[in-house]
Parts: structure tokens; sequence; C-alpha cells
């Protein structure tokens, strides 16, 4: 368990762009750097992020000497992890679209995401606006359950992947994804931060669902490690 004081939400990673509309550095991105730190993502690694934001991430790992491919569906974000990573004179391979479409056929040592995982009302996740870097439908599994399933064709022979979402819309059940698809799985970490804005402008809509308790003001956030075998 992480300590959740060393995880509170601030401001975006020093000297970071974040165009309008792209998803800034929160605690669940430096709850996944902390993972990261753990992987080996030395020279000759080939490494994909998938929903790279800022490319704050990405840039953690190809400062480490990994080969990083990252890809968004936004292009305001694709923009965005390109100008920093000029800013920080590191190499980043970047791609615009459907990271199953855009990865088609490439294997990676180290698959890692941030994925939207919000649960949200309407039945499909948002096409537009910023609100797709976090909502992910009515369980808010609409990503995950995509990475899970792509996640063997993505991992070559002992490579890992690493995916971090909230606990509200169920750990376990990714773990036995990615067991079902035939990796190794387990939840690796957990840690909690308070609620923000997104979470308390629909807790009405959550304890319809079920899917927060009344007064319920932390969020549970859990890493997953899959491990290709």
């Amino acid at each position: 368990m992480v300590s959740p004081t060393a995880l509170l939400p601030g401001p975006p990673a020093p000297g970071l762009i974040a165009l309008p509309g792209v998803y800034r550095p929160q605690a669940d991105t430096r709850f996944l750097a902390e993972a990261l730190d753990h992987e080996d993502l030395g020279p000759g690694r080939d490494v994909l992020e998938i929903g790279t934001g800022t490319g704050a991430l990405a840039l953690h790992a190809a400062d480490r000497g990994a080969r990083v491919t990252a890809v968004d569906v936004s292009w305001a974000a694709v923009l965005t992890a390109r100008l920093n990573a000029l800013r920080r004179r590191l190499p980043l391979r970047l791609l615009h679209g459907d990271f199953a479409m855009r990865t088609a056929g490439r294997r990676f040592d180290l698959v890692f995401a941030n994925p939207p995982y919000v649960p949200a009302p309407g039945d499909r996740p948002p096409a537009h606006g910023p609100e797709r870097a976090w909502d992910a439908g009515p369980d808010g599994r609409a990503v995950i359950d995509r990475i899970c399933a792509g996640a063997p064709a993505l991992l070559r022979a002992g490579g890992s992947l690493l995916m971090v979402h909230s606990g509200m819309c169920g750990a376990q059940e990714t773990v036995d994804r990615l067991s079902a698809a035939g990796l190794t799985a387990g939840i690796t970490a957990r840690t909690a931060v308070p609620w923000g804005p997104v979470l308390r402008g629909r807790r009405a809509w959550l304890e319809r669902r079920a899917l927060a308790s009344p007064y319920e003001e932390w969020e549970e956030l859990v890493i997953i490690r899959a491990v290709s075998v």
C-alpha cells in the first residue's frame, strides 16, 4: 500500500506543456510512475504507452533509455507529447489513433497505460472533448477491457503489462480477464486519493449504481501487473 498523502493531486510535472483538453499528470500518473521505476527500462527495451496524454510517463521511460512508442486518440495529446519530447530532448515515436490499429503486428517488452476508467452515464465513452481522457462508459471498463483483450498480442514472451485504474471499476475483474487471456496477472500496489471534481459531480449517479457509498470521499487506485508466459 502506497501512502495516500504521497499521491495527493498536484500541479503538472515541472516543465511539461499541457495544451487545452489534454489530461495533466495527476496522482494516478505519479502512482504508475512509481510502478515503472521497478521495471527494466534500459537500452534495448521496446516500450509502448497506451494513451500518452502529455507524454509524462513515456518521457519517464525514455529517460531511462528505453525505445518508447506512445499512442493517443487525441491529436492535441500527440502534439503535446511531441512538444514535451522536444523540450526534454528525448526520443519518442508518437502515433495518433486507436492503439490496437496503430500497433498491429508489433510486440513490446513492456506496455503500460493509465486509461480512462471513470464510470460515466451514457452507453459509450465520449468521442470528443477532454472527458474522453477519463470517462469510460457506465462501468468504467470500456478501454480497460480492450487493453485486457489486446495485451497478449502486444507482449513478447516474458513481456509485462502495467495498468493503473480505480478500484471502483473492478480490479479483480481486470486480473481475471488478463488471466483468462493467458497472462499471469495480479494487483501489485494499492493507494487512495481524495475524490476529485469529476467524481463529486456525479456522486448521486454513482450511488444509484452502487459504485460508491454515501459520504465516500476517497478513491482506491490499483496497479495491475501482468506477464506474458
